[in-house]
């Protein structure tokens, strides 16, 4: 296994980068699964294929990082910072982005099945083709983002904001929601076979 250090933190699993700052970084391909990232600052830094499956980056700041084909399965990104983030081909399954600010993101075929996103924002966010099959999307803000072609089978929309959103071609077939929750205008729920409670 290869261990390297990076600003004077080892980069390994299981690491403890709790509050650590790793602004700007280069950490591509690098393993940091199980690692405790608890409030650090990843700020601009190129992750593109790290590993951090079952990784805790509650409150980390990832704004503008380049997260693309990362591995997060099971991730606590609870409130975390990952605003204009690059989360292309990111895999985020049974993730925690509760209350995540995800305003900006490009997440074009990221796999978010099964997280728990509740009260995340997702404004202006490209999310072509993602997957949200199951997920918890309770309070989710996804104003005006794109989620052509998206995969939200399943998901629980109660009280989201999808108001001018791109839903076009996304299957939201078993799609659970109240009336509480937004749509863009001239969008038929019912008809796109939404439950609504």
């Amino acid at each position: 296994m290869l261990v390297v250090e990076v600003n004077g933190y080892t980069i390994e699993p299981g690491a403890n980068l709790r509050a650590a700052n790793l602004e700007g970084a280069n950490l591509a391909g690098a393993n940091l699964a199980g690692a405790s990232l608890n409030g650090a600052n990843l700020n601009r830094a190129f992750l593109e294929g790290l590993i951090l499956e079952g990784a805790n980056l509650k409150d980390a700041n990832l704004k503008g990082a380049t997260l693309q084909g990362a591995i997060l399965k099971g991730a606590n990104l609870r409130a975390a910072n990952l605003e204009g983030a690059n989360l292309a081909g990111a895999n985020l399954a049974g993730a925690n982005l509760n209350g995540a600010n995800l305003f900006l993101t490009e997440s074009v075929s990221a796999n978010l099945n099964g997280a728990n996103l509740c009260l995340a924002v997702f404004g202006y966010g490209l999310l072509k083709w993602a997957q949200f099959e199951r997920a918890q999307l309770r309070g989710t803000k996804f104003f005006c983002a794109d989620l052509e072609g998206a995969n939200l089978k399943g998901a629980d929309l109660f009280g989201a904001n999808l108001f001018g959103a791109n839903l076009a071609g996304a299957n939201l077939s078993k799609v659970e929601v109240d009336k509480e929750t937004e749509w863009p205008l001239g969008f038929d729920p019912e008809a796109a076979g939404v439950i609504i409670d």
